[in-house]
């Protein structure tokens, strides 16, 4: 499953900018820091987080085809602001969801398994 792209446009202009304020901080949630392939532009994107063995999972609720994963992707990596400090990640990987949940760890394993969407990029930890 993937969530409409009408949401994806409403979420960068309405939610995101209120996320930005706590997303840093909440569990599960951490702000994706990331430069701008074509533009140079600095962005902060927050998304849901999931902490895994090498770093951390996030689930591709709108699809493969985000400017932030095509950002880090061309990038190598990028920064998460999370848990209220920032975090070099490094080697964006596409995987299907079963594959990236044999990586999360505690109790929200059963959780991330249990979303409805098929695909998670997985990052490495600096």
């Amino acid at each position: 499953m993937q969530l409409p792209q009408w949401l994806a446009r409403f979420n960068r202009h309405v939610t995101n900018p209120i996320q930005r304020l706590w997303a840093g901080w909440a569990p599960t949630f951490g702000i994706l820091e990331h430069v701008g392939r074509k533009s140079n532009r600095p962005y902060r994107t927050p998304l849901s987080v999931f902490s895994t063995d090498e770093g951390v999972a996030i689930l591709l609720t709108y699809g493969p085809n985000r400017d932030w994963l095509k950002n880090i992707t061309a990038a190598g990596g990028a920064e998460m602001r999370r848990h209220g400090r920032t975090i070099r990640l490094t080697d964006p990987r596409v995987v299907s969801k079963s594959e990236a949940a044999s990586h999360v760890k505690g109790r929200v394993q059963k959780v991330f398994a249990r979303l409805p969407f098929e695909q998670a990029v997985l990052l490495r930890r600096i």
